[in-house]
């Protein structure tokens, strides 16, 4: 075959050997590279006594991956129907394992997970002796520590302090996740003289503490507001040679922001900063929550923008409790920022709409309303009651009416569905002249009074406008029934506007 028009790599055989003053070949760690070759047919690169090549063997062996799969398969069936067994109502795991005679380590542990996850965790030592000792190469501290970790977690310290004695019994080393999970394990339960004493019987055994042994105590000195054994537990932990880290440092900020102790947390804060040491998203959170219940709001608006600028994720649940600090010291304008800086990061559902529109609906500003209606409009965004109570409650503070009835006309080709707020506006609005009857008599002809009462507007419209004289009826006239009657009675619309009608019928 000629070798004119062909261009060929070939690759050096760990059986050959060259001389770098060949000048015949030049190699690269990759390529070998060669000049035109001398002979014309490929049979002359094989020795003429050399056997002939054996065939090349495929890359992907089709039999050997099919096998795997029906292993896989055969697998998954069996941990499936082992599952279903055990889900039945009187199930016993001991049983179905002495039944079965024996049980691999997967089936095994997907049983523990079954038996936690089914809040079945008592049985989970039993099903581990029982398992454990029909090979005893399961007895190791391997399976002890999963199990022992486990237990504490579910907080069975007494089976999980059993199964200790039982490790050290034979001859097997407890290891730092274990003395761990029982001493968090009995400090989550408020046992802090028995977490002691295990932290003391790790010294006895020269096993070193971890900044994680103390951090649990930490968090759990904080859980029952035992503040002051916060700092004892810190200077217990420097005297054992155990530094603080960056970790252990943000859980006492945490911890002292949660107690409302914002001197001690803000001096942990500069410690940590002149340490160069890094603040935690959460942290930032526990410190900003802090500053929002005591009302500092100076304090709150640089922790919020320390946030925003480390571009942790923003949690809806903290923007809402941002926005009721703002609408409570009437910072109106600063929920538009909230919004804005919420869809900078989720995009922009229906909380961020809420907040732009609440925000130029507070200050009454009719241009800003209609302006971010046009963006809805734009966007494709359709209303929700939220959105259109909003708008309704600053027509009603500024008693036009005129709109107010339009806007009433507009919910049903708008696919709004008016809730008790909605109802509450019209009746407040009547109040000072409006009259509702038109509004009345559509929805009784759409069937809505008659049906169970909701209250589906966004809590940040009541906390922005407060809930008027119809709602604070309504409560009041709710809460006059028993619990038992409140409980059985089917509440509509109409149910409690007659209730309110008759209530106030008999008010001086």
């Amino acid at each position: 075959m000629s070798l004119n028009n062909i261009h060929c790599k070939l690759k050096p055989s760990p059986s050959w050997r060259f001389n770098s003053n060949i000048n015949d070949h030049v190699f690269s760690s990759k390529t070998l590279i060669t000049k035109p070759i001398a002979f014309s047919s490929l049979s002359s690169l094989q020795h003429p006594s050399a056997p002939p090549p054996p065939p090349p063997q495929p890359l992907h062996n089709p039999s050997k991956h099919t096998t795997l799969l029906v292993q896989t398969y055969h697998e998954h069936h069996t941990l499936r129907a082992l599952i279903q067994r055990l889900q039945h109502e009187h199930s016993c795991p001991l049983r179905i394992l002495q039944h079965d005679g024996d049980w691999t380590k997967d089936q095994f542990w997907a049983v523990i997970k079954f038996l936690k996850n089914a809040s079945r965790s008592t049985q989970i030592l039993q099903v581990f002796d029982m398992w454990k000792n029909i090979e005893k190469s399961r007895i190791n501290e391997f399976n002890y520590k999963k199990i022992i970790v486990l237990l504490g977690e579910e907080g069975l310290m007494e089976e999980a302090v059993n199964s200790l004695q039982e490790m050290k019994a034979r001859g097997l080393r407890p290891c730092l996740q274990i003395y761990n999970s029982i001493i968090h394990g009995y400090s989550r339960n408020g046992k802090f003289d028995e977490a002691l004493l295990f932290l003391e019987e790790m010294k006895e055994i020269n096993l070193a503490r971890h900044t994680d042994t103390y951090g649990g105590l930490i968090q759990a000195y904080g859980k029952h507001k035992m503040y002051d054994e916060i700092s004892m537990c810190l200077k217990k932990m420097k005297l054992d040679g155990c530094s603080p880290d960056y970790i252990t440092y943000n859980l006492l900020i945490q911890e002292f922001a949660r107690g409302g102790l914002l001197e001690r947390m803000e001096r942990l804060q500069k410690s940590m900063l002149s340490k160069r040491m890094h603040l935690q998203s959460s942290t930032l959170t526990a410190m900003l929550e802090a500053y929002m219940k005591f009302g500092l709001l100076e304090k709150m608006e640089k922790c919020y923008k320390r946030i925003l600028n480390s571009k942790p994720p923003l949690k809806e649940d903290l923007i809402r409790k941002l926005a009721g600090v703002h609408i409570q010291n009437y910072m109106f304008s600063r929920l538009d920022d909230l919004g804005d800086d919420l869809a900078s990061r989720t995009g922009r559902t229906e909380l961020v709409w809420c907040l732009r529109l609440l925000s130029h609906a507070c200050l009454l500003s009719r241009r800003g309303m209609d302006s971010v209606i046009q963006e809805m409009e734009e966007s494709k965004v359709s209303w929700n009651v939220s959105v259109a109570n909003i708008i309704l409650l600053a027509y009603l503070k500024m008693k036009d009416f005129k709109q107010l009835r339009v806007l009433l006309s507009e919910l049903s080709t708008r696919r709004v569905k008016p809730d008790l707020v909605t109802v509450g506006v019209v009746f407040d609005a009547s109040r000072f002249g409006f009259n509702e009857t038109g509004t009345l008599e559509r929805w009784k002809r759409m069937g809505l009074l008659y049906e169970s009462v909701k209250m589906d507007t966004d809590p940040l419209v009541l906390i922005a406008y407060g809930k008027g004289h119809f709602l604070r009826d309504c409560e009041e006239v709710f809460t006059s029934h028993e619990p038992y009657a409140r409980e059985k009675r089917r509440w509509t619309y109409q149910n409690l506007i007659d209730l309110v009608m008759k209530h106030n019928a008999k008010q001086p």
